[in-house]
């Protein structure tokens, strides 16, 4: 059953190697190179959006593995993808260095 109450947030909307019409929906400065669900999960959790994590395959790109996470609507979408997104980066950045 739908839950109204949460975002459905996929991977393939912060992955920087996508173009927007594939399916990416955050800026290219925001972007992430090949995040992973792990980190997803990692960032949300910080943002205190109460994350759950699912694989699945991504609609527009159903031929190859990818996943989502369901967090707790606390704003408009944009917005709560733009803040998830500062936070993936940050974290993939404290992973690299």
């Amino acid at each position: 059953m739908k839950d109204y109450e949460r975002y459905i947030l996929w991977l393939d909307y912060f992955d920087s190697s996508l173009k927007r019409r594939q399916g990416r929906r955050v800026p290219l400065n925001l972007a992430s190179k090949s995040p992973s669900l792990s980190e997803l999960l990692e960032a949300c959790s910080k943002l205190g959006l109460e994350p759950v994590a699912s694989e699945a395959r991504y609609p527009r790109a159903f031929w190859k593995s990818s996943g989502y996470v369901s967090v707790k609507k606390t704003g408009p979408k944009q917005k709560v993808l733009v803040e998830v997104a500062k936070a993936l980066s940050t974290l993939k950045g404290k992973k690299r260095g």
